[in-house]
């Protein structure tokens, strides 16, 4: 126990600041235990009967509400640490150890640093100098004891808490969907809305067999999905949000909605920066797994079906943010580019096209969680060509040194295998030494047992003769693979990387795995300006950064340029496609795939830009077919053509179509053709029709 007497505090102590530390472990007990608070507040007045002024006195109480198991979070604490190591305190007061810490470290880190600079500490027995051993022994134990203590409070609470939990009777937080009762048993949300939504989530997933099918379906759908609030002053209510992809397989993995109470699906670790990290256990694993402990949205087997489903469903995309195996398709880069925009793992897309495979390269994780357009695309041909060239600029100088090292390690596999072979022939020439003891120690005229022994002998013979033969080869083919000329093979063939670069035998994974040896990551941005930004980060921290232009897309590519258009446009006044398509080859133009202009291709251009072809222009200046006419005002050609032939219609032969081209002025017909009749040519039925006839159409021509 620490000296009550004055003894010990110096004027020294009292011309410095008496810092008092007030904790408590929760919120709860600040609320609930408010005596033990005002106590620990009470020790400033026996600061004060030790000599302080009320002035001197600081009251550090920031961190009420939080644990003394770590110094993390703890800025009070860690205030209190600074001011003593500055020098600023004269006495350190805490009501008891445990208040200041319970983790021996952080004591005893306090302890030493107030002996440094001469600190008190007191509590409610007495005072002590860490500076003195009695004293600093005394805190020792104290801290150690507060420690233990927390150490069998937690171990206590954690066994009832595993009791109840075999049996399923421990009160956990429930997925939205499930409330307790009255009596704390579980059943479905009585909101009939919350039980039809996620009623509807697990029905669309067992048809879509797809979380973000579901995801995706929701959205479309507008269908917002509920959740309770577990923190903050309007914790337990319930809200309704659009549904997120990680919300969704959430749901679909939690054992709850299959009526199965679960404990100990996840194992806390207390990292070196004090944070905590969750693991997930493996369900053989888990503390409690109770089936049918209260109503659920699906069976077990559904549920267990549904796990099968996620499972198979996750292997299309390989361990989620990591670069994965190389795979045998053409991405050069894939599972190490990363997105310039927001820094995620781009993901790689194959598609074919012209009979070809092209790859690209999509960053959607962040967009599909939300369903949203995605980050970026970028084409992989040209991302791969820039990163290749410049792996061959730059690897000649490590190749020779890969050369070195796999020239050392094919000398290292000789030698291990030469002491194996050498050991094998050791055994067979002993082999055959004890077959030829025996041989000569068997009685000459005992021939049933010497000619056994002479066999045997010679069997051992010829295994030792075709070994030393295998042997032999094999030194010789070894000595090939390490010799000065396959050396200087060896590193021709690095310094000549572009040659074994660029074979066609050199397998895509085997580019991929030259690449991961060589590049930790590459990121690349698509710029404002037309450019994509390629940041490339070799293995060791060099770095080196492209800058090289866009592709252009395929319906910029192949766009008709606006010279063509215009042509084709004035062409089409006076011609036909056909004629169009060869004064156009005729000018010396070419399509955007650099072939002749055909009617096709001059159709598709008048398609494509909205522009009026050669007959519908004739139309626009009242021009039209003989079988236009004829058809307008329901009478055969052959009349038609006689019309023309009296002039009673104007036409004109068109030169390139030799079609003749009819100019049909309504109100002039209707004075001709009643010519015709008052003239007799024609009969009053056949005026009558016509008259009607031309009223009807006298707008349409």
């Amino acid at each position: 126990m620490g000296a009550t007497k004055l003894d010990g505090i110096t004027p020294e102590h009292l011309q410095r600041n008496a810092y008092l530390y007030v904790r408590q472990s929760s919120l709860r007990q600040v609320y609930e235990h408010a005596e033990s608070t005002n106590r620990q507040y009470a020790l400033a007045d026996r600061a004060v009967a030790l000599g302080w002024t009320r002035e001197r006195i600081v009251t550090i109480d920031e961190d009420l509400g939080l644990s003394g198991s770590t110094a993390e979070n703890r800025d009070g604490f860690k205030k209190l640490v600074a001011e003593v190591g500055m020098g600023h305190a004269g006495i350190v007061i805490g009501i008891e150890v445990s208040r200041l810490a319970r983790n021996s470290s952080d004591w005893h880190r306090l302890l030493e640093i107030c002996a440094l600079t001469e600190t008190l500490i007191l509590d409610e027995d007495g005072v002590y100098d860490p500076n003195a051993f009695n004293d600093r022994l005394v805190l020792g134990l104290k801290g150690t004891m507060s420690e233990a203590e927390l150490h069998y409070l937690k171990a206590r609470m954690w066994g009832g808490r595993l009791a109840k939990a075999k049996r399923g009777q421990l009160r956990t937080a429930l997925p939205v969907g499930f409330v307790y009762n009255d009596e704390d048993a579980v059943i479905l949300d009585p909101d009939q809305k919350v039980q039809q939504v996620i009623a509807t989530f697990f029905e669309v997933f067992s048809r879509t067999r797809s979380a973000r099918a579901t995801m995706q379906h929701f959205h479309a759908n507008h269908i917002l999905f509920p959740s309770r609030l577990l923190r903050g002053a309007q914790k337990g209510e319930l809200v309704w949000a659009e549904l997120l992809y990680t919300r969704a397989v959430q749901i679909l993995h939690n054992p709850r909605y299959a009526g199965v109470f679960s404990y100990g699906k996840v194992k806390t670790r207390r990292s070196a920066a004090g944070t905590m990290k969750y693991l997930q256990v493996p369900q053989e694993k888990w503390h409690a797994c109770i089936r049918e402990a209260h109503p659920g949205y699906l069976s077990y087997e559904q549920w267990l079906q549904n796990q099968h489903i996620l499972d198979q469903n996750a292997q299309s995309y390989g361990v989620h943010k990591r670069s994965g195996a190389p795979r045998e398709g053409s991405a050069l880069l894939q599972g190490v580019i990363l997105c310039g925009n927001c820094g995620r793992r781009m993901h790689v897309h194959y598609r074919s096209r012209s009979g070809r495979c092209e790859s690209n390269y999509v960053c959607e994780q962040f967009s599909n969680n939300r369903a949203l357009p995605r980050c970026q695309w970028i084409s992989g041909k040209a991302v791969d060509t820039a990163v290749s060239e410049l792996l061959l600029h730059s690897f000649t100088p490590l190749a020779v040194e890969m050369a070195f090292a796999i020239q050392e390690e094919l000398k290292s596999r000789y030698e291990s295998l030469e002491c194996i072979r050498r050991q094998h022939l050791k055994r067979l020439e002993y082999e055959a030494n004890l077959a030829r003891r025996r041989y000569m120690q068997v009685d000459p005229e005992n021939r049933l047992v010497a000619d056994t022994l002479e066999a045997d002998w010679n069997n051992n013979l010829k295994s030792v003769k075709a070994a030393h033969e295998q042997y032999a080869r094999q030194q010789e083919k070894d000595l090939c693979m390490v010799g000065e000329k396959e050396k200087n093979e060896i590193i021709a063939l690095a310094t000549d990387f572009p040659r074994l670069w660029n074979n066609p035998r050199t397998s895509h994974q085997d580019k991929k795995r030259i690449v991961r040896y060589l590049i930790e990551d590459v990121t690349v941005t698509k710029t404002a300006d037309g450019y994509m930004s390629i940041q490339v980060r070799f293995k060791g921290g060099a770095a080196r950064t492209l800058s090289i232009p866009a592709p252009v897309p395929a319906t910029e590519l192949y766009k008709t340029s606006r010279e063509v258009i215009d042509r084709v446009d004035a062409l089409l006044e006076t011609h036909h496609d056909n004629a169009v398509a060869a004064i156009l080859n005729a000018e010396g133009y070419r399509t955007t795939h650099g072939t002749p202009f055909v009617h096709p291709s001059v159709a598709r251009i008048r398609r494509a830009y909205g522009l009026k072809g050669f007959y519908d222009r004739l139309h626009d200046r009242g021009q039209y077919t003989i079988n236009e006419v004829a058809e307008q005002l329901g009478i055969s050609h052959n009349t038609v053509y006689l019309w023309v032939r009296n002039d009673i219609i104007e036409a004109r032969l068109h030169p390139e179509r030799k079609l003749y081209m009819c100019t049909v002025n309504p109100k002039r017909l209707e004075e001709k053709l009643t010519a015709e009749y008052q003239a007799g040519r024609t009969t009053k039925h056949f005026h009558t029709k016509m008259m009607s006839r031309l009223h009807e159409v006298q707008y349409e021509l």
